[in-house]
């Protein structure tokens, strides 16, 4: 990272950050893609157990995991003001963090799991898989906290093109091991779902002490010692991680489950209207992989900025993602108006679930276009510290008026199940207003404090 003078610098300087971590973000999407797909391939039971396993574990671990991204416009910020000298304390501050709340998971785990797997109406089968392929994974949770801090370390210093070599070497160790773990080749035993826990416990460990490795031996992270000594734990430095991050970790929350609330509430409707949201869904998933990559580098760059003190080299750059996010945006909108059938063909042959899922992706447009603001926009603000409203305003736009909205329309109009889609779509929409005038108000008062 360094300071720009130019737009066509700025805009050099955001590609070459973006580009890697867009990389990595699908990268990462596939594991759960290959996760899914390998364990249907071994039996209808795997599949559904591995799918409830992961819909317990994907909102936890998304919003825990986002209490660490605090380390991100931290670090950034640090660089931008030339105190390098204080990232060391702040790292190693974050990793200790990250141990202490991997294991209060694992234990709070241990504890609950069985209750919540029995409180579901699940056949026994299904409920046993899930509950051992979360067991297998809970051994992969300690290093993959871990490596969410070195890697927020990695990509606040500028260098994404690092993780995301990483994350690319972890995907083929994790779809070999899917491979021989799911189906029991190679002389392995075969474990099914759980299989895919295993993989992705293992995993973990892999891009953890390859990450460890990049961090205490390669340039440029060297110059920065990180385990030339070991810190105390600071109490202080804690509770300044979690001010800045329960605010991200919620906002990120609140943003999984509502998807996650909002499937469970459509088991109300036929399989063929199932089948149709989740494919649409996926795919929506898939193309929201493009904002939030846009998101987390504005969050680097504009961290920098701030940490300089250069508010309106921030104030550019932000404005800089907001339109590339509106461009992808718009021609992923026109991809998907012109080709909605052939997106469909992806997941179903099925007449009707074929004709119904192109119903959901035209809705999915107006997701484009509502995350094409909100996500950058909060990328920005993270950049700034500014965490708090972001949180807020997830709250309320999900919880306050997406899901509701969705309920009274999907239950007491003839929209039935789009009615779901239509209130999230609502809220998503008055997230994205709120979180711009934010951000105006934000930059009027920053840019005119110099």
């Amino acid at each position: 990272m360094h300071q720009t003078h130019t737009l066509q610098e700025k805009l050099r300087q955001f590609l070459s950050v973006l580009l890697p971590i867009l990389v990595s973000q699908l990268a990462l999407f596939a594991m759960t893609f290959f996760d899914t797909i390998m364990s249907g391939h071994a039996s209808p039971v795997d599949l559904a157990g591995v799918a409830i396993g992961s819909s317990i574990w994907v909102p936890i671990q998304s919003g825990l995991t986002g209490i660490l991204l605090a380390v991100t416009p931290m670090v950034a910020q640090l660089v931008g003001a030339m105190r390098k000298d204080q990232v060391p304390f702040t790292v190693m501050q974050a990793l200790y963090l990250s141990v202490v709340i991997a294991v209060a998971v694992i234990l709070c785990g241990a504890l609950v799991l069985q209750p919540i797997l029995n409180s579901m109406n699940l056949e026994t089968d299904v409920r046993d898989i899930a509950r051992r392929f979360l067991i297998a994974l809970s051994f992969g949770i300690v290093p993959m906290f871990v490596y969410t801090v070195l890697r927020c370390f990695i990509d606040a210093l500028g260098m994404t093109r690092v993780t995301m070599v990483i994350t690319l070497i972890s995907l083929p160790i994790n779809v070999a091991l899917n491979y021989v773990l799911i189906f029991g080749n190679f002389g392995f035993p075969r474990l099914g779902g759980v299989g895919a826990g295993v993989a992705s416990a293992i995993t973990y460990w892999c891009i953890a002490l390859i990450s460890l490795y990049v961090v205490h031996r390669v340039e440029p992270f060297t110059e920065y010692r990180m385990f030339s000594r070991l810190f105390r734990v600071s109490l202080p430095a804690w509770k300044e991680l979690l001010r800045l991050g329960v605010p991200i970790g919620f906002s990120i929350f609140f943003e999984v489950s509502i998807f996650a609330a909002v499937t469970l509430l459509m088991s109300q409707f036929n399989t063929v209207t199932i089948a149709a949201h989740q494919a649409a869904m996926n795919f929506a998933s898939f193309i929201y992989m493009v904002p939030l990559s846009i998101s987390m580098a504005l969050t680097i760059v504009v961290g920098f900025e701030v940490g300089a003190e250069r508010f309106r080299d921030a104030r550019q750059y932000s404005y800089l993602g907001i339109g590339i996010a509106l461009v992808m945006a718009s021609l992923f909108a026109v991809g998907l108006f012109l080709f909605s059938e052939q997106v469909a063909g992806f997941y179903t042959t099925d007449p009707d679930v074929l004709q119904l899922t192109q119903q959901f992706l035209m809705y999915s447009i107006l997701f484009l276009l509502s995350d094409a603001v909100a996500a950058p926009i909060q990328g920005i603000l993270r950049g700034y510290k500014d965490v708090t409203v972001p949180f807020v305003a997830a709250l309320v736009s999900y919880w306050v008026i997406g899901l509701p909205l969705g309920y009274l329309l999907a239950n007491y109009t003839s929209l039935a199940a789009f009615g779901y889609w239509i209130g999230l779509i609502a809220g998503l929409a008055a997230g994205a207003v709120f979180l711009f005038g934010r951000l105006l108000l934000m930059q009027r008062r920053t840019v005119k404090a110099t």
